[in-house]
């Protein structure tokens, strides 16, 4: 018995050698949920198993050692040779017990280093958000005694209300800047009446009624009509469509929601109208020559060529559709690039300033610029949105192809024919009368009260059939419905002159299309005009307000107190008059979105709201 001790000593502890080392070696199956990385790092190591392999020879021995020394063993058959039993050395025995007391410690008293975050245990599972939205703030309020002077610019984009719908289709509310309240109220054709001639292009309509979400205030409505022009009787196009083929534009809902779009507008097309196609990646190229409307064949099978993939040089192909542009220019002819992209430039000329100053230098040849906004995660709605401006042109965000038949063949004469370019707006407010105001919306149109008769100052422009309207909020005096408290020591507003019952003045200048000089327009506007209630008020008047307040609640209802969705709804639904295109009641359908969408709160269910 005692020949056979050192050999099965030595079988054991290769046994326990050989068990710990598997453990150690074995596949590292993926992290649980859960575990932490202390036990992770509490796996025993090799070293740690020869230590005890070594402890549990030396203590196995001991007794053996008061035998006498046993006769020398046979040598054994299929075993490998044992490892021999000596005495461990007191520096590594004093080593292994200090380790082993601080594992019992932290294990008993719970000192466990902290969990890993989930973040730290998976990977990234979708992409960065990269969109850009310039920040604006809301417009302040004003006290008329001080700044009786409102001048801004109008506006005919509608981009913003495509792209917050998009958002809300997703499942999201919308980040607060790319909320633009004005883009929201004009998206929809208000029934202004017609002008009855073409000089002026427009005719300029106004309205007074109370305010829906503050009965102390009134709501006042400027609203522009421009003259119609069927589509079959604009003058003769000269279009230059620009498209980025970079290889972020791979994807159905930017270049394989572009093709279909822009095929909608070549459908349109006369004979005498031509259209060229110039793309751009890495570098700008030619890819159709300048092509009669008559040849659609050829020009949609020049669409369907187009595949994307590579850098973005945008500024190269801006510089090339503007050539193309300027060598077909048609004289009293609708000339125009339209630039059909994600606003995502990576090289050539990327700087937000630098491109506005391309495009702003050549809109002086007499070419406007339209931008049509693809996709999402990379979106550049600030670029987009500006260069469309600097362009004396107009943007629209596609995210469908219903949208496209919208802006491209719905209301072509109105993205094509400029029928009235720089036109501006300043309301000069009573200061005998109101007390306060504030513009709704047009935060980035905003002038200089010496802007307005300067011509050299750039504005917006409409389009044939265009329909432009900007609300102001006023406080009158007396109302109790005003927000600031008067100067002590500013200038009295009782020594105003009161103009007998003229609660504004209005002003509008315009160029136009090839003018160079303004033509001064103006109207006052009376406190008799006002509506006694809100429910008098016309159902155009009704339908803008619910769109206001709905824009306004999605950038944070600062100015909107309690006025929820449910008011929004139940305004908008009461004022919703002809829809012959559905686009009000879908407008319906996105406020019940965005209302399932916020914060909870005891309300009735938003779904199903037509």
């Amino acid at each position: 018995m005692n020949r056979l001790l050192p050999l099965s000593l030595g079988v054991i502890a290769l046994v326990a050698l050989i068990a710990t080392c598997s453990r150690s070696n074995a596949p590292v199956s993926p992290p649980n949920l859960g575990k932490t990385v202390a036990a992770e790092q509490a796996q025993p190591t090799k070293q740690d198993a020869a230590n005890e392999a070594q402890r549990i020879e030396q203590d196995a021995t001991r007794p053996a050692a008061l035998s006498p020394p046993p006769p020398p063993a046979p040598e054994p058959q299929a075993v490998a040779p044992p490892l021999m039993a000596s005495p461990m050395p007191a520096a590594a025995e004093a080593k292994r017990q200090a380790v082993e007391a601080v594992t019992r410690q932290s294990t008993v008293q719970g000192n466990n280093p902290p969990t890993r975050g989930l973040d730290e245990l998976r990977a990234a599972s979708e992409a960065t958000d990269r969109e850009q939205y310039a920040h604006q703030e809301d417009n302040p309020v004003k006290r008329a005694a001080e700044q009786p002077v409102s001048t801004f610019s109008i506006d005919v984009d509608t981009g913003s209300y495509a792209n917050v719908r998009r958002f809300l289709n997703e499942g999201r509310l919308p980040p607060r800047d790319a909320v633009r309240v004005e883009e929201m109220i004009n998206y929809f054709d208000y029934d202004y009446p017609l002008p009855a001639s073409r000089q002026p292009p427009f005719r300029v309509s106004t309205e007074l009624a109370p305010t829906p979400w503050n009965p102390k205030t009134l709501l006042l409505a400027v609203g522009i009509k421009g003259y119609e022009l069927p589509k079959t009787q604009l003058p003769p196009a000269n279009l230059v469509f620009l498209i980025d083929v970079s290889g972020s534009m791979e994807s159905p809902n930017k270049i394989g929601l572009l093709k279909p779009a822009l095929k909608l507008l070549v459908r349109q097309l006369r004979p005498e109208d031509k259209v060229a196609i110039a793309v751009y990646a890495g570098a700008a190229g030619l890819v159709l020559e300048p092509t009669p409307g008559s040849q659609k064949a050829k020009i949609e099978a020049a669409l369907d060529r187009l595949s994307a993939g590579g850098s973005t040089n945008g500024g190269a192909g801006i510089q090339l559709a503007y050539n193309l542009a300027r060598e077909g220019f048609v004289k009293g002819g609708v000339n125009r690039v339209i630039l059909a992209t994600d606003g995502d430039f990576n090289v050539g000329t990327v700087s937000f300033e630098a491109l506005k100053n391309l495009v702003e230098a050549q809109r002086k040849s007499g070419v406007a610029l339209t931008t049509l906004g693809f996709g999402t995660g990379n979106y550049n709605d600030r670029l987009m949105e500006q260069l469309a401006d600097a362009g004396n042109g107009n943007y629209a965000y596609i995210d469908t192809l219903q949208e496209a038949n919208k802006t491209l063949v719905e209301q072509m004469s109105a993205t094509l024919l400029t029928i009235a370019k720089d036109v501006k707006i300043q309301v000069e407010f009573n200061p005998a009368v109101v007390e306060e105001y504030r513009l709704i919306g047009y935060e980035n149109r905003i002038l200089r009260r010496e802007d307005f008769s300067n011509d050299a100052v750039d504005a917006g422009d409409i389009g044939a059939g265009h329909t432009v309207t900007a609300l102001y909020e006023i406080a009158l005096k007396g109302s109790g419905g005003a927000l600031t408290e008067p100067l002590r020591y500013g200038k009295s507003a009782e020594n105003a002159e009161a103009r007998g019952d003229e609660i504004a003045f209005l002003r509008l200048r315009y160029k136009q299309p090839d003018g160079d000089v303004s033509q001064l327009l103006e109207w006052p506007i009376r406190r008799d005009q006002a509506a006694q209630a809100a429910k008098e008020a016309s159902e155009r008047f009704r339908f803008a307000a619910a769109v206001a307040g709905f824009g306004q609640i999605l950038r944070g209802g600062r100015y909107t107190s309690s006025f929820g969705y449910d008011d929004v709804l139940a305004l908008a639904r009461a004022a919703r008059g002809p829809d012959p295109y559905g686009y009000r009641g879908e407008f319906l359908t996105l406020v019940g979105l965005a209302k399932s969408l916020g914060p909870a709160k005891d309300e009735e269910s938003g779904q199903m709201v037509r």
